[in-house]
């Protein structure tokens, strides 16, 4: 479902991850219920999922939005991506996130890229293991975007000094060869000689694949 601005809450976003109906029998017939899934987000780094449940769509959804906006987390990002590779599990689903480079764009399903869209990733691959149930994926994907780390945090707990990560290479390369504003890329690329080649050599190597896969 498309996102949707949230009424007073500045510029958080809104969008339906599932509607699900259940019923219930009764005297008199069946008694239907609905519950909400929800992802709400500022797409710059704060997301939150909410889950509600009421007699009608319309309230179980602004319910759900109650919900998120309780449980909203800031993420670490690097530059539109992710700053290193991840793997969470919630329930019988397995979620793995992993960098890309700038233009990529978000390759996930739906149910993922609802959530890494609100918390702001604009390029990273993902491959979900095990269940794909909405409930599990989204609070998979969640305990993967709460491990995020930076390389300073990480520095400061071992006592050590970390160079340049492979993620921080790969985006500085990549950052030499983007689309300078006012231009093309195809004339940046045609008239740029050897460097132009090797840019889209680079930019056709993926090289996220050599990121261990889990077993």
């Amino acid at each position: 479902m498309a996102a949707e601005m949230l009424d007073g809450a500045g510029d958080l976003e809104s969008t339906t991850v599932g509607i699900y109906r259940t019923a219930a029998v009764v005297k008199g017939g069946r008694r239907f219920s609905f519950s909400a899934l929800v992802v709400v987000g500022d797409r710059r780094g704060k997301v939150g999922v909410g889950y509600g449940k009421a007699p009608g769509v319309p309230a179980a959804i602004e319910k759900a939005q109650k919900d998120a906006r309780k449980a909203l987390f800031r993420v670490v990002l690097k530059d539109g991506t992710l700053p290193h590779p991840v793997l969470a599990k919630f329930g019988a689903s397995k979620v793995q996130l992993v960098p890309a480079a700038p233009g990529t764009g978000v390759v996930a399903g739906g149910t993922v890229r609802a959530v890494l869209e609100m918390a702001g990733v604009r390029d990273a691959l993902t491959k979900a293991y095990g269940s794909t149930n909405q409930k599990n994926l989204v609070k998979a994907t969640l305990e993967g975007l709460k491990s995020l780390t930076t390389k300073e945090r990480v520095a400061e707990l071992r006592g050590v000094e970390i160079k340049s990560t492979e993620v921080e290479e790969k985006l500085e390369y990549g950052a030499r060869f983007a689309p300078k504003r006012g231009r093309c890329r195809r004339a940046q690329v045609a008239g740029s000689g050897e460097q132009g080649r090797l840019a889209a050599a680079w930019w056709r190597s993926a090289w996220w694949r050599s990121w261990p896969r889990p077993a």
